[in-house]
């Protein structure tokens, strides 16, 4: 049997650094909390990705905010996906009541109150920041994947963007896109087969029929001008902390193709602008995605690939990026393989099939001599979880059950007049939600139709020769000029024979001259 002296040598081992580090709460031994026993996260491994997992009610939404306070303290930005509504918080000081209290004096630990500096951002631009990039900027690989096209309707994508770009046609929105693909199936069909090559009208059907999906899923909303520049989410606030960006989608939970099509394509923007920074002592800025399985949920194949590659690769930008989800079985296993930290809150076993997905958590985690995980996992309280980290030389560090600590600031939501006076107050409000229709591929490609439309109606009315007479219409009918010429041959015939001439003589007439 382990002893406490020997859990408490252990946990301080595995979670002291020499670099900064954070707080995540203290360890519990038998079920007795450990103040002496800390349980640190350190800044330099954040760039290396983390997982949250836990039933509903276990407080994983708290630990994200947690962290997320951490950070901020550190000059550290955040962007956090706000799925159920409930971080905006963090704008406005936490209520210290008796369970806050009570948590803290286990830790021996001091609470206060703080409020964060927090921006505000939407997709649909409802209370918020609006979001949005153009066409262009998803590019016709990322596109293709968003629609899951197969690779014959992916090159007409790529001959879509090719097109437009030969001929300075701006794809910003889907109306472009809609648009030109409507044209080289149609009116522009003979004019792209003779620069391209064939098109398949099945194809381009196919591809039409995918993107009006999407539009069904609020992707107008995201598609459009003007595009956000990932390097506002990099800000620090005057008073040094970092920026806490909270992107509310709560609107939009129901329409996961829409919110997975935008995490890819913030994924690849930023790993497209942010330049290599090697090994750095803090993130450039570190994402927080709660209800992660929403990313997932109608992903294809090309697209969880996608995904997979982008965060394999992006934390050498100084960028991590941490899933937050109610099972951990909800992220495909080459992703969760990437995934540095795992707090993994209590689960519930209620059926035979909850028992299995938590055997297969508990060996997803370092042997333990102190717990055992199975068990473990459905016992732990409220605000408690198991952890377990990189340390900064990759090594996993042991599995502690961890007594969290609870959020400085407010946990609960905003009400409308204090977003109000953040929204005042947000910079990047005016810069970003005011609409702009620039004249792009729709507009010009309506003109260029337009213009044909009427040189073709201008050539039909046009000034030509006066109308033929009646007796002209007449003569010109190919009927009766072949009745003028029947009745001459039998009027000449007739002559001939009067003057007795027959048709053998007429034969024979050839020798007179």
């Amino acid at each position: 049997m382990p002893s406490k002296e020997n859990f408490i040598e252990t946990i301080k081992n595995g979670y002291s650094f020499k670099t900064d580090a954070i707080q995540l709460g203290s360890a519990v031994f038998e079920g007795q909390v450990v103040p002496e026993a800390g349980v640190f996260l350190p800044l330099k491994t954040m760039n290396r990705h983390g997982l949250i997992a836990g039933a509903t009610g276990t407080g994983k939404t708290k630990t994200l905010q947690l962290i997320s306070e951490f950070l901020s303290d550190q000059s550290v930005p955040v962007l956090l996906m706000d799925i159920k509504g409930d971080l905006s918080g963090l704008a406005a000081k936490g209520v210290q009541n008796e369970k806050v209290t009570e948590r803290y004096q286990l830790m021996n630990l001091n609470y206060s109150p703080v409020a964060f500096p927090v921006e505000l951002l939407s997709l649909t631009g409802k209370d918020g920041v609006r979001l949005r990039a153009t066409v262009s900027e998803f590019g016709p690989v990322l596109l293709s994947k968003v629609l899951g096209l197969n690779d014959t309707q992916g090159g007409i994508v790529a001959l879509i963007f090719k097109y437009c770009d030969d001929n300075q046609l701006p794809l910003l929105d889907l109306k472009d896109f809609i648009k030109v693909l409507q044209y080289i199936g149609d009116q522009g069909k003979a004019e792209i087969e003779k620069a391209y090559g064939k098109i398949s009208t099945t194809s381009t059907g196919t591809i039409l029929r995918k993107v009006i999906e999407l539009q069904q899923q609020g992707a107008d909303h995201f598609f459009g001008e003007r595009s956000f520049d990932v390097n506002d989410l990099m800000r620090i606030a005057p008073d040094g902390r970092g920026m806490i960006n909270i992107l509310r989608v709560a609107d939009i939970q129901d329409k996961p193709k829409m919110f997975s099509s935008f995490m890819l394509q913030l994924l690849a923007e930023l790993y497209a602008s942010c330049p290599e920074e090697g090994d750095l002592d803090k993130p450039k800025l570190v994402l927080f995605i709660d209800e992660a399985h929403l990313i997932f949920q109608e992903a294809s194949d090309q697209l969880v690939q996608q995904i997979e590659t982008i965060i394999k690769l992006i934390r050498s930008k100084g960028i991590g990026i941490y899933f937050c989800t109610q099972n951990p079985m909800d992220v495909p296993a080459s992703v969760l393989g990437q995934l540095g930290l795992k707090i993994q809150h209590a689960l519930r076993a209620f059926t035979a099939a909850d028992r299995k997905v938590i055997k297969q958590t508990a060996e997803n985690y370092p042997e333990t001599d102190f717990y055992k995980t199975e068990d473990l996992i459905t016992q732990l309280g409220i605000g408690e979880a198991l952890i377990t980290l990189l340390n900064e030389k990759g090594i996993p560090t042991p599995l502690v059950h961890t007594m969290l600590c609870s959020p400085r600031s407010r946990m609960d939501i905003l009400s409308e007049s204090e977003i109000s006076t953040i929204l005042q107050h947000s910079t990047l409000v005016a810069k970003y939600n005011e609409d702009v229709d620039q004249e792009s591929a729709y507009e010009i490609l309506t003109a260029k139709l337009q213009e044909a439309a009427s040189h073709s109606e201008q050539a039909e009315t046009k000034p030509g020769k006066p109308a033929p007479s009646t007796l002209e219409q007449v003569t010109n009918n190919t009927v009766v000029k072949s009745m003028m010429r029947t009745a001459g041959n039998t009027i000449v015939r007739s002559m001939l024979g009067a003057l007795g001439i027959s048709g053998s003589a007429r034969k024979k007439s050839k020798s007179w001259f």
